[in-house]
């Protein structure tokens, strides 16, 4: 039986908290609890896919994870060194290998630069190259993206959403990275425009062997591309499994929630949704226990007092609740392994 593979991207105990200043001298009054100490281990080749509402902390997670922000605390490995606490000097070679493609293809973009440019900086800052190559290597990329070379001379407002998107994936993969944070990459675009940009990234990731972290709110869209799918709440990572385990059989009420939530295709089914009752608490006052509690239709006296930890219950699943695996349980080892 030959080993696991040992993971390309991994944190341990990641946590994020900002904190809230307040009066004429700025002093921290309290912290918002964006991440609050999860585990991620993404295999190479795989697209681990991170649901949940917004101010969950899906982005803070990605974007720690490609150190665009650093952590309060917690551990995070990529190809197995530590790279929480390298300086801007020491992580420029390692930034080569990890890219991230933001949620708004217009924002993301310099308006004052051409396509050209924009795909081309990456490599200058990396000293990939001369002028001459540059220029080729964005031809190719562009056509790799599905867009013509010709579109290197233009300018970001002269492209459609779906195109801008793609520019940012060409950008992406200028230099040729290994991990790909993907932040919500199709929620800004048409129903028919998601679809090709996520067959687009499929098939990108199989021509160059990428890994993807892939950040959305959508359960549909990550169906379509994940492996496995992770599923926080508050901060809190609630559910991770295999996706064909967790769409088949979700553990957690929040994860169930969400998949009912889902249109059904064929307009003669009815859907049975579970409406999540009440607003979702705030990060910088969580609630005890389970962060849920709160909002469960489940709720029992134990869930208010003990928060719940990930345990496993099927092969490949884990869920955190009280309902699921109750507190006498012996805790097996952390999901992210």
């Amino acid at each position: 039986m030959s080993a696991p593979t040992p993971p390309l991207i991994e944190a341990v105990g990641l946590t994020k908290h900002f904190p809230v200043r307040t009066g004429i001298f700025n002093r921290s009054a309290s912290v918002v609890r964006a991440v609050d100490g999860i585990d991620i281990a993404i295999p190479p080749g795989e697209t681990l896919g991170l649901v949940g509402e917004s101010g969950c902390g899906k982005t803070t997670t990605g974007r720690m994870l490609v150190k665009l922000i650093d952590p309060t605390a917690g551990r995070i490995l990529f190809e197995g060194k530590r790279i929480e606490g390298l300086d801007a000097a020491t992580m420029r070679p390692v930034r080569r290998h990890m890219q991230i493609i933001f949620q708004d293809p217009y924002g993301s973009l310099n308006p004052r630069m051409s396509v050209q440019d924009t795909i081309a900086e990456p490599l200058e800052i990396l000293k990939i190259g001369d002028a001459r190559s540059r220029r080729e290597q964005v031809r190719e990329l562009l056509e790799v993206v599905g867009l013509a070379p010709y579109h290197a001379e233009r300018f970001p407002h002269e492209f459609s959403g779906g195109q801008r998107q793609r520019i940012g994936i060409a950008r992406a993969l200028a230099v040729r990275p290994k991990l790909v944070v993907c932040d919500e990459p199709v929620s800004a675009l048409d129903v028919s425009i998601q679809a090709q940009v996520i067959n687009l990234l499929k098939d990108l990731q199989k021509d160059f062997g990428l890994t993807y972290l892939f950040i959305s709110h959508d359960l549909g869209v990550v169906r379509h591309i994940s492996d496995r799918v992770m599923v926080m709440y508050l901060g809190k990572v609630v559910e991770v499994a295999r996706k064909r385990d967790l769409y088949a059989d979700p553990q957690h009420p929040y994860t169930q929630a969400l998949l009912s939530a889902i249109p059904l295709p064929d307009p003669k089914r009815r859907s049975r949704r579970k409406v999540i009752p009440g607003d979702i608490p705030s990060p910088a006052n969580p609630p005890s226990g389970c962060r849920f509690h709160t909002r469960c239709p489940h709720v029992m006296h134990v869930c208010r007092e003990v928060e719940p930890h990930l345990m496993q219950g099927a092969p490949h699943h884990w869920a955190a609740c009280h309902l699921v695996h109750p507190p006498s349980t012996p805790r097996p080892a952390p999901a992210s392994v």
